[in-house]
């Protein structure tokens, strides 16, 4: 069968060093990053680890209780080409305890590429530019996978991308569909430009337009001292 335009298929193990292409983790404006139905805020920050960092399950992203979904919206700081979305996660538990609910490894994953208005009800109906069925978490044995983003042309020039987990493993069963999801490692690979996307915010926050000057022949505020 041929694949779907959106469908990702193939994939590799990332089982050493950076392998099939460098991290963009330098590249993401980490403070900028924003997941929804987070269980605890600022885990969708956390699991955008290091390379050599990949491998802990701590801190590691939970969807709030009895709801699979999650949305983790990712901005860089430069313009890049995104090849690979690595993703790791852990087995499935539906134990109880004082930190955490049952949860599961993320099955469907979607992406978005340079958009920063998606919510749940716009990323369950759109078309994603690219779509990865994820692998079971036994595949996770001593690294991480890595899953090409096809077709290449759809992740040049990206400023941002989401990353929708859509439903996980639990969620085969249908009693189960309103165990929480979990990752523990989200990777980007690629690579970057080095056109800054925070030099092109710089020049239109420092030129003004005439009109907005309230001091008479002060020209895009670049004489008038303030005292």
């Amino acid at each position: 069968m041929v694949p779907l335009p959106h469908e990702c298929d193939g994939h590799a193990h990332d089982d050493g060093d950076d392998g099939l292409g460098l991290s963009l983790r330098p590249q993401i404006d980490l403070d900028a990053v924003k997941c929804l139905n987070e269980d605890v805020p600022n885990m969708g920050r956390a699991v955008l680890k290091l390379h050599e960092e990949r491998l802990s399950s701590d801190p590691f992203l939970m969807s709030q209780e009895d709801d699979p979904e999650l949305l983790l919206y990712i901005p860089f700081t430069e313009a890049v080409t995104i090849t690979h979305l690595a993703i790791r996660s852990v087995p499935a538990t539906n134990d109880d305890n004082d930190s955490n609910h049952p949860s599961a490894p993320p099955r469907t994953v979607k992406l978005f590429a340079n958009r920063d208005d998606i919510d749940f009800e716009m990323a369950r109906e759109l078309d994603p530019q690219c779509q990865v069925d994820a692998l079971p978490p036994e595949h996770f044995v001593d690294g991480t996978i890595d899953y090409p983003l096809r077709p290449a042309g759809r992740f040049q020039n990206v400023s941002s991308i989401t990353v929708f987990f859509s439903d996980n493993f639990a969620g085969m069963e249908e009693d189960e569909e309103g165990v929480s999801t979990i990752v523990t490692y989200v990777g980007i690979k690629g690579r970057g430009s080095g056109q800054k996307r925070m030099a092109v915010e710089a020049v239109y926050e420092t030129r003004g337009m005439k009109k907005d000057h309230k001091t008479p022949g002060a020209d895009f505020g670049t004489q008038n001292e303030i005292g």
